[in-house]
């Protein structure tokens, strides 16, 4: 004796080998031998084989019309063998029947499943929409195949373009341009990437890098909403200084500046200058929900997006030939022994007589210019010789400064890498396009100017830091317990020690125009100017603001995003350099291991780590010359093959820099992609499975 029995949604037959009351043992074919419930043993038969009444079962099955099965179907509840009396005569046979059974179950949109072979016709209405919803599948297949097809000949289909980056990375993963994808690249064996480089979807890769960028970040466009300006203060008092800054030629939110008094009197005056938006821009307005959306100014060779409109950066940056809003920080000090007697914070109209451009003019203040006032240089601006003086005593207050925290840091500041500007020629300010031609030029760090402005910046950044804290008033600040590996820089509301830079406190307030977080702060800092004891009180924020917090993450993630990016783009442009100039082979420093067997080495004379080949048991700081592969704009990926080493030492060590800031030495290799090869087939539309 046989059975046909139905276990867990599949239909089974095998020779009866036991029965009892409520089971039977039954063994398949395979031979297995399965435990069958009574209930779920559907028919009983002497003829045919097992595997023989299966096969003409399903053959029938496929035979039989639905829409004239659901015709003659009870509207009652019914069994498959009163259909197959129906459907085929009143004496059906045991394949009809079983044929009855397999056509009824693969049908839920024609016949609701009851249990036991046992089924109930679905209503004309419901009928009609299931069936109205199985073309629509099978239309939506009909377009995936066909955008497939395309894809495979190396075509886009316009579709597929317009959500390209949807699709590779925030997929709806039932979407048919999605699904297009996933088949095509099954069928060419073919990488996402590069099946839709090749069909033309990605025919800009700066483009490519651009648009991604802009529809994780800026999905509704870089443009501002238009809005009114708001003015400063009318009241604000006129210092009587005259402030100068210090800038790259790029710069456009100056958002700092310097002045120096007393000079020769025994005890001089310095005040740092911070462009003021703080004063008018009021929490809660319309142009602070912009700050706060963008958190920060995006940089990248050549171009950047603004945090605040222009017609606000306008007002409040700190451009010469005006006396513009600031809060300004006055450090009063011993001429002779450079130690700080005294600081006040001033909210006020600061003149500004120059804005020096360091690009133009680093190669005229040299430590040498600046120690011996008989050197003199050709073309030199009679505005720097003006401040020539003031330059002087800041660039000996900024190396005192220095000395003092790197007793506290334990250790000297290691500026052994350069910074690289990028300029791009073409674009003249305008959103680039990748075709532009670029120039890269080096300027070594901790070059006097830049050890001026960034010594009155943390000087500025500390003592705003402590303040807040004297006065019971919360700000955002950045703190490092210690330089021991893996001790990150952390953002919070708390005054705690800033190890990398040797600070008892570090908040962050001299760039308001440009970090939101700034922006806060100097919030802040106005109550506490205002208010003294009782800024407290006055302040927008309060003590443990659950609102800071909320700030604290929305900026760390956001500004880590800009800064990948322009790492990224700076990549780009450097793989760019690269192509324009021919270069083929590159000196560089190995510093550590690598992926696969690999070393990673740090390019002399360019921005540039890459991964090399053939360098193994290489010391870290081995300087070698090295073959460059083919490059990838897409992935922004290189690497080399190392052809010789140039120094002969068996130990040389690699000097990094260690101010504290992270530092990311991160080599770009294939982008992360939310395309998953994996992803399930989707069933054939007019077979919903059970």
């Amino acid at each position: 004796m046989h059975a046909l029995f139905e276990e867990a949604g599949k239909f089974l037959a095998g020779r009866i080998l036991s029965e009892a009351e409520s089971s039977a043992q039954v063994e398949l074919d395979s031979g297995k031998r399965v435990k069958v419930k009574s209930a779920n043993i559907l028919l009983k038969f002497e003829k045919p084989a097992p595997a023989e009444l299966m096969a003409q079962g399903q053959a029938l099955a496929s035979e039989i019309d639905l829409d004239l099965a659901w015709e003659f179907a009870p509207d009652e509840e019914f069994g498959f063998a009163d259909l197959a009396r129906d459907y085929f005569s009143e004496s059906a046979t045991l394949a009809q029947q079983a044929g009855a059974l397999f056509c009824l179950f693969d049908a839920p949109h024609y016949f609701r499943r009851a249990g036991k072979g046992r089924f109930k016709k679905a209503s004309a209405e419901i009928l009609q929409q299931a069936l109205a919803a199985i073309e629509k599948k099978k239309l939506i297949q009909a377009q995936i195949d066909g955008w497939a097809e395309e894809l495979g000949r190396g075509e886009c289909p316009q579709a597929i373009r317009e959500q390209l980056y949807k699709i590779l990375f925030k997929p709806d993963k039932n979407a048919p341009e999605y699904k297009a994808v996933v088949e095509a690249s099954r069928a060419t064996r073919m990488a996402p990437l590069d099946l839709l480089h090749r069909a033309g979807a990605i025919d800009s890769a700066y483009q490519f890098h651009w648009k991604r960028f802009l529809f994780d970040n800026f999905p509704k466009g870089t443009g501002f909403p238009a809005l009114e300006a708001p003015q400063p203060p009318a009241d604000l008092p006129l210092a009587e200084v005259k402030a100068f800054s210090i800038d790259d030629s790029a710069t456009t939110e100056i958002d700092d500046a310097l002045s120096v008094s007393g000079l020769g009197t025994g005890t001089v005056t310095v005040g740092i200058h911070i462009a003021a938006p703080g004063l008018a821009i009021t929490p809660g307005s319309e142009l602070d929900k912009l700050g706060r959306n963008r958190l920060s100014t995006v940089y990248m060779p050549g171009y950047k997006i603004t945090m605040l409109p222009d017609e606000v950066v306008q007002i409040y940056t700190l451009d010469e030939g005006r006396a513009n809003p600031a809060v300004s920080l006055y450090v009063t000090i011993n001429e002779e022994t450079l130690e700080t007697t005294a600081t006040e914070t001033r909210l006020e109209r600061v003149p500004v007589d120059v804005n020096f451009r360091y690009d133009k003019l680093d190669h005229i203040v040299t430590e040498e210019w600046l120690s011996d006032p008989s050197i003199e240089i050709e073309n030199t601006p009679e505005s720097l010789l003006n401040k020539r003086k003031e330059l002087t005593f800041l660039q000996r207050w900024s190396k005192f400064l220095k000395a003092n925290r790197e007793v506290v840091r334990g250790k000297p500041e290691n500026f052994s890498r350069p910074d690289y500007n990028f300029r791009l020629v073409g674009n003249d300010g305008a959103e680039p396009n990748g075709s532009e031609q670029v120039q890269i030029s080096v300027r070594k760090r901790g070059a006097p100017l830049d050890l001026i402005v960034a010594e009155a910046a943390i000087v500025a950044n500390s003592t705003w830091g402590l303040m807040l804290a004297e006065h019971g008033v919360p700000g955002i600040y950045r703190s490092q317990a210690s330089l021991a590996p893996g001790m990150k820089v952390r953002m919070s509301t708390k005054a705690l020690p800033h190890a990398g830079i040797g600070v008892k406190a570090y908040s962050w307030a001299t760039s308001p125009l440009r970090r939101y977080v700034d922006l806060v702060n100097q919030w802040q800092i106005i109550a506490c100017a205002r208010h003294g004891k009782t800024a407290a009180l006055a302040a927008p924020f309060k003590p443990k603001d659950a609102e800071l917090f909320g700030i604290i993450s929305s900026f760390d993630g956001a500004y880590s995003a800009y800064n990948g990016y322009q790492a990224g783009m700076e990549r780009f442009w450097t793989l760019k350099y690269l192509e324009q100039n021919g270069i083929t082979e590159l000196t560089a420093s190995v510093f550590k291991e690598g992926p696969n067997g690999s070393f990673l080495v740090r390019a002399d004379n360019l921005p540039l780590v890459l991964p090399v080949l053939g360098a193994q048991n290489l010391p870290r700081g081995a300087h070698i010359r090295i073959k460059l592969g083919e490059i990838d704009e897409i992935s922004l990926d290189i690497t080399g093959t190392l052809i010789e080493r140039l120094d002969a030492s068996a130990d040389a060590q690699a000097e990094g820099d260690d101010s504290g800031e992270d530092d990311d030495d991160t080599v770009a290799g294939p982008i992360a992609i939310a395309v998953d090869m994996n992803d399930a087939e989707a069933p054939a539309a007019d077979k919903p499975q059970s």
